[in-house]
């Protein structure tokens, strides 16, 4: 089983911990619609390529153009969280990734998301898409937020409140499917992104702009920011679900 080291964010303690146990035991016969669960490799952000057990979520408000996981907008079944923690547990794996569609409109992945880093220690992270109040969640678990471009069709549906609720744990990413993307992703981190203490990755859009032509902008632009690329992708082309 992989070593878990401590989390310097969460609140630990016989205190917490009975609080925990306390919310748990009516937390833990909520459901949550679940796309799917597997383990894979992170594919994007600072924990890229380490070893990652994946909760998809199902449904999402947004309708970006570019979308790689549309299917999961209605696929899904209803599974207790103590059901979903126990799987996670089983698989060994210190780091979680609750991603979807977007986990934020399922309410219940608050408690689990909370059980499995504050009760767990597990390096919890979700993903959401920057439209949805990302303060529900507490500071024991790390946000990866996206915020949409003009490319994706869904720039008007952004709360930019949400840059004052991240802290220095999170990360913002960009992807970027044109020139007139990465025009708008400048301006954001020259702008509102400029105080964010987190990091601020960009990505291209497959199919749509090369990962060459993006990483020469950031190089010309001398862009404090990371580029990547989806390690998944490279990984497994030819497949879109269960990596």
């Amino acid at each position: 089983m992989t070593t878990r080291a401590p989390r310097p964010s969460a609140a630990r303690g016989p205190a917490v911990a009975a609080r925990h146990v306390e919310d748990w035991s009516t937390a833990r016969s909520r459901t949550l619609r679940v796309a799917e669960t597997f383990v894979s490799l992170q594919g994007e952000g600072r924990r890229a390529g380490l070893p990652t057990a994946f909760i998809r979520l199902t449904g999402c408000a947004l309708r970006c153009r570019w979308c790689d996981t549309a299917w999961a907008f209605h696929e899904g079944t209803r599974r207790r969280l103590e059901d979903i923690e126990q799987e996670v547990l089983a698989t060994g794996i210190s780091r979680v990734c609750i991603t979807g569609g977007e986990p934020l409109l399922q309410p219940s992945v608050v408690p689990l998301a909370r059980r499995l880093a504050e009760v767990h220690g597990l390096d919890v992270v979700v993903e959401t898409g920057g439209d949805q109040d990302v303060s529900v969640l507490p500071p024991s678990v790390a946000r990866i937020m996206d915020i949409k471009l003009p490319g994706s069709g869904m720039a008007d549906r952004m709360d930019l409140r949400n840059l004052e609720r991240l802290g220095p744990r999170d990360e913002v990413k960009l992807v970027v499917a044109d020139r007139r993307d990465w025009e708008a992703a400048c301006a954001l981190v020259r702008g509102p992104l400029a105080r964010f203490p987190g990091e601020v990755v960009v990505s291209p859009v497959a199919g749509e702009l090369s990962a060459q032509e993006l990483a020469r902008w950031v190089l010309d632009e001398r862009l404090g920011v990371r580029v990547q690329v989806q390690l998944h992708k490279l990984l497994w082309p030819d497949r879109t679900r269960g990596v």
